[in-house]
């Protein structure tokens, strides 16, 4: 593989479903040319950040390397509708579109649901869902595809139940997000054309805009109707925004949980030894949560674009150009992990970035962490053996994702 391939992976959704290949590029490109210029066909140029240290530093110089107007890699037709629907005023803007000032004042709309006040008062219920997915293990008679009969919809039940939604609404809330972050899977996308792409969207903000008028009309002590009522500069935001920022939580808090959830027990049963060390000794789970999280790493990558001419690893940057942050890449640094090709879950400290960094970092990394952890505390103890039962299928994106299939053959109690 040339550094060139090794580019141009960054921006073939295929490369996400294969670990192997994906791995073998970002440390080609770690060891070669760490900020490496990436022209493919279909695609704006971009340039790839692949080491920790320079991915912080871009992520610190928020003023310096902005969201806007390309927060994430996309197709360059799919760059330039978008363009277009933003000068009309009816693009997507949820929080990882936007920039200060505005970024830190819609962002402190939903904070507070997320402190750990808040995740304690959660938890009980948490559990009570990861209780209830082990269950299902159980009911299942030993042989299960554990992304498709469980890991997407618990932390969906979670984050739902989060916003006050209906769970007779919840199969409708799976299915857009997965045809929304699985727009280059061929198993899971609703169609080919970017207007299909956008008429995912545009579904989401019909069923979102019904419900801030319910709970404008009728406000209840969930977070939806926190969104729907919240005002900034004493006006209410506008549908278009407030349909953004449930899009931002129903889709960014459920899959890349059920990402880390799969893949988490996909890398235990790859790492046998890892399951009884954790077995074991159940105080190590707080580490093994993030230790998932860094091998995981559901959120491929974000864009940032350089507000000015200047210098990132060694390259010159112009103003105007986009950066791709891989933090896959990031977090198999072997500057920063003691081998980190090494699942290990005692690893301490673990830097990883997988929930980014600076004013961008994951609003929902408590959550996230408290879900991941339930599960597990709720599993391992009632599970006895497990094994997988057929070969496992990664999501092809360029975003978001992770496994799509995980068969698996055990024995949980009942």
């Amino acid at each position: 593989m040339t550094v060139e391939e090794a580019g141009r992976a960054l921006a073939d959704p295929t490369a996400y479903a294969d670990d192997r290949r994906l791995h073998e590029a970002l440390a080609l490109l770690r060891r070669e040319d760490p900020v490496h210029r990436v022209e493919r066909e279909g695609y704006n140029p971009f340039w790839a950040v692949t080491r920790h240290a320079d991915i912080m530093e871009v992520e610190r110089a928020h003023t310096r390397f902005l969201n806007a107007p390309r927060p994430v890699l996309v197709t360059a037709e799919l760059d330039a509708m978008n363009a277009e629907r933003a000068a009309q005023g009816v693009a997507l803007r949820t929080l990882i579109h936007m920039d200060d000032p505005d970024h830190r004042v819609i962002r402190a709309i939903g904070a507070d649901w997320f402190r750990p006040k808040a995740m304690r008062a959660l938890e009980p219920r948490v559990r009570e869902l990861a209780r209830r997915y082990v269950d299902r293990m159980a009911e299942l008679g030993g042989e299960c595809d554990f992304v498709r009969d469980v890991a997407v919809h618990f932390p969906l039940y979670v984050i739902l139940s989060l916003l006050g939604l209906p769970e007779s609404d919840f199969d409708r809330m799976l299915k857009l997000t997965q045809e929304m972050f699985g727009g280059d899977d061929t198993e899971l996308r609703r169609g080919t054309s970017a207007e299909e792409r956008l008429a995912v969207l545009l579904d989401f903000f019909a069923y979102f805009q019904e419900l801030t008028a319910a709970r404008r009309a009728h406000p209840t002590d969930d977070l939806a109707s926190a969104i729907a009522n919240a005002r900034v500069d004493g006006e209410p935001l506008s549908d278009l925004d407030t349909a953004s920022y449930y899009v931002i939580i129903a889709t960014a808090g459920h899959d890349t949980t059920s990402s880390t959830i799969s893949g988490g027990l996909h890398a235990l049963v790859e790492h046998p030894d890892q399951l009884d060390r954790l077995r074991a000794d159940p105080s190590l789970m707080p580490l093994a949560v993030d230790e998932m999280i860094r091998w995981v790493t559901p959120v491929k990558e974000f864009m940032r674009t350089a507000v000015e001419d200047c210098e990132v690893g060694g390259r010159k940057i112009r103003a105007g150009e986009s950066l791709l942050l891989s933090y896959p890449s990031g977090n198999r640094d072997e500057e920063v992990f003691e081998d980190p090709f090494r699942f290990d879950v005692g690893r301490d400290p673990n830097r990883h970035l997988a929930f980014g960094f600076g004013v961008h970092y994951c609003l929902g990394a408590a959550l996230a962490r408290v879900e991941v952890r339930a599960f597990f505390e709720e599993l391992l103890p009632r599970l006895e053996s497990i094994e997988l039962g057929g070969e496992p299928e990664g999501i092809a994106t360029t975003f978001v994702g992770g496994l799509k299939h995980l068969p698996v053959r055990y024995t949980v109690r009942g």
